[in-house]
């Protein structure tokens, strides 16, 4: 599969310089812009890594003008964890952080969402757009229909954050039977104002770009916040429901994955 314009192409990860691209670029998104570790990130090298990496898809946007031997061509990146390959690995990535029973007591094609990032001189452009294109063929071309993955908002402090989060609690809840839950100890009501309280305008501004793309793709939230302190994040688990979604969302990832081929 494959995306491309005069500038970006985007694919599927197929060479060691692409997959260690991916890995300094969320060394720079992830480490640097954001302060997270964890116990395979090599700082010398500057490199975002984890146990997970071997068994996921990295789906990657590059920039065909960048020189490929200095690893700066990969400026957008999303790895892609499928329900197969998950059980065969024995866990999810977000299973350290959510209760997925509910997914997969629905029996569905399952795919885990995780690391999107573009570089810094790429947000406010096309990047993403490109990224999600590639993500709809993708999903396409293997059948899945339910997608998730927990997305972050920056810091730990959820007081600073109770007017997004009680919005996406209040309005986005996901139904009962795709509800995962945040696992204690580290879970954390997300419902911290009443609903009558809350403005619209309000939460959207202080909501991450990632997060509003889901809820106009159809996204709901699970129950509770996750506080991932090892990554200085406040996380979501945002599910979609492919069948689910509306005409209009339909219509997106068609037309998206129509013009790939």
């Amino acid at each position: 599969m494959s995306v491309e314009t005069a500038q970006f192409r985007v694919r599927l990860a197929t060479s060691e310089a692409d997959r260690l691209g991916a890995q300094r670029l969320r060394y720079r998104v992830f480490v640097e812009e954001l302060g997270g570790d964890g116990p395979l990130v090599d700082h010398a090298q500057r490199f975002e890594r984890d146990e997970f990496d071997d068994v996921n898809d990295h789906l990657v946007l590059i920039d065909t003008r960048r020189d490929e031997a200095a690893l700066d061509h990969v400026v957008g990146a999303y790895r892609l964890l499928r329900g197969d390959r998950a059980a065969a690995f024995g866990r999810f990535y977000c299973d350290a952080e959510y209760d997925l029973a509910p997914l997969r007591a629905t029996g569905r094609p399952l795919l885990e969402l995780g690391r999107s990032c573009v570089h810094v001189d790429y947000r406010g452009g096309p990047g993403m757009l490109l990224l999600w294109n590639g993500l709809a063929e993708y999903v396409l071309r293997n059948g899945v229909e339910i997608m998730f993955g927990v997305a972050s908002f920056h810091g730990t402090d959820a007081a600073a954050l109770k007017v997004p989060l009680s919005w996406l609690h209040h309005h986005h809840l996901a139904p009962p039977h795709l509800r995962v839950r945040a696992l204690p100890p580290h879970a954390q009501p997300m419902d911290l104002m009443p609903a009558e309280a809350l403005d619209r305008r309000e939460a959207m501004q202080a909501m991450p770009a990632l997060i509003k793309a889901y809820l106009r793709l159809g996204g709901f939230v699970g129950q509770g916040a996750f506080i991932d302190h090892a990554f200085n994040t406040t996380d979501v688990c945002l599910v979609m429901d492919t069948a689910a979604m509306s005409a209009r969302h339909k219509g997106f990832y068609v037309r998206k994955a129509g013009g790939q081929q």
